[in-house]
């Protein structure tokens, strides 16, 4: 199946499926000499893995990665790395149902048209399992990236449903299971997944990402856009319809007096452009936002089809989450890190000899972000 890289200089090729031995990633192009080892990468593959709480699914997969290659006496050699995930807690018996038919809302129709065949057992390749290599990698950008830069990543849970979720401080963040920046809000948020669970019925979530200390001028104009990317990388995350950068679909309203960025001795006096302009980074923080949609494998029955053209009664009884987008937390900070590690090796291949007289002005004047509610 062609599809499965992503990047080119930091080129990640995702491998396996849902139910398969194992899954996992080939990473060709990270820069040798860098300090790694799986204890590096397992945190993260810690904050995504499932079986956490009781309001995601109760699929009990260690998630313990291993290095297969591109490391020798702790240091990266600059070859191919393989990280390899095994599956140990796969029901293929749940998806028996599934042969036949397909799913409302899931890839089950558009895989067999397209191939001809697929494999039913929890989604085959369409599973949001196959996101568990792509949070590996972004463990290795990430690392890479923080030494280089500075860069850091985060993500948190803006909306569940219909239910809006306050900012309060990064300091909640890990301290509950919706990836939530409000302590206040769990209990709600938390008897909101009991009665859907209960129902058979599942909700989308609205994430919202961070890069800070960002490089100044990754990205390239025209069709290397480093916003263009960030958008092509959350879209391929499972179960993403919408993404906003910046202001997003409020740039509709404002005027160009409101939006334009004004800069100042100090820095930019606000962030409408999500820290990229003419599809290069500005040095502000990298702002996003995405929209996850409901899960579509859900217990109340959906009409559909079988592979007949005959009508038909789907109801899905493997183990999957009611929200998605609660684990899409570290994924989506996986898949912006990727990105800027592209886009930085890309610049300091073309441009890492560049130097100006006068220096970069701040990336942002402190507390610029207040009104998004992330901080500076």
């Amino acid at each position: 199946m062609s599809g499965s890289t992503f990047g080119e200089l930091f080129a990640v090729t995702n491998f396996g499926e849902s139910h398969g031995p194992a899954i996992g990633c080939v990473i060709d192009g990270c820069p040798p000499g860098l300090a790694l080892s799986e204890a590096d990468i397992q945190p993260q593959l810690d904050r995504r893995r499932p079986g956490t709480s009781r309001h995601v699914t109760q699929r009990n997969e260690p998630d313990a990665v291993q290095i297969l290659s591109g490391v020798f006496e702790g240091l990266t050699t600059g070859t191919p790395i393989c990280l390899l995930i095994p599956n140990t807690d796969q029901r293929s018996k749940d998806y028996a149902n599934l042969l036949d038919t397909f799913r409302p809302g899931h890839a089950d129709y558009t895989y067999w048209r397209k191939y001809g065949h697929r494999d039913p057992r929890g989604g085959g390749r369409s599973s949001a399992r196959l996101t568990a290599p792509m949070v590996a990698a972004g463990a290795v950008a990430r690392k890479w990236l923080h030494q280089q830069h500075g860069t850091t990543f985060s993500a948190w849970m803006s909306a569940l449903g219909e239910i809006e979720i306050p900012f309060e401080g990064e300091s909640h963040i890990p301290q509950n299971p919706f990836f939530a920046a409000n302590a206040g809000l769990i209990p709600t948020l938390e008897a909101h997944m009991d009665a859907l669970r209960k129902a058979g019925d599942s909700c989308g979530a609205r994430i919202e990402v961070r890069a800070r200390s960002m490089p100044v001028g990754l990205g390239a104009p025209l069709f290397d856009k480093l916003d263009a990317d960030i958008a092509y990388a959350m879209m391929g995350i499972n179960a993403v319809k919408g993404v906003e950068i910046g202001s997003g679909f409020a740039t509709v309203a404002e005027r160009g007096s409101e939006h334009g960025d004004e800069l100042t001795p100090a820095g930019f006096a606000s962030n409408h452009a999500g820290g990229v302009l003419g599809g290069i980074s500005t040095g502000q923080d990298l702002e996003l936002r995405i929209a996850i949609k409901p899960t579509s494998s859900i217990r109340t029955p959906r009409r559909s089809v079988d592979r007949a053209g005959q009508p038909s009664t789907v109801e899905t009884f493997g183990r999957h989450d009611p929200c998605v987008g609660i684990r899409a937390v570290p994924i989506a900070e996986a898949m912006l890190a990727l990105v800027v590690m592209e886009h930085a090796l890309r610049h300091r291949a073309q441009c890492g000899d560049v130097r100006l007289a006068q220096p970069a002005i701040p990336g942002s004047i402190p507390g610029h972000i207040a009104e998004t509610g992330a901080s500076a």
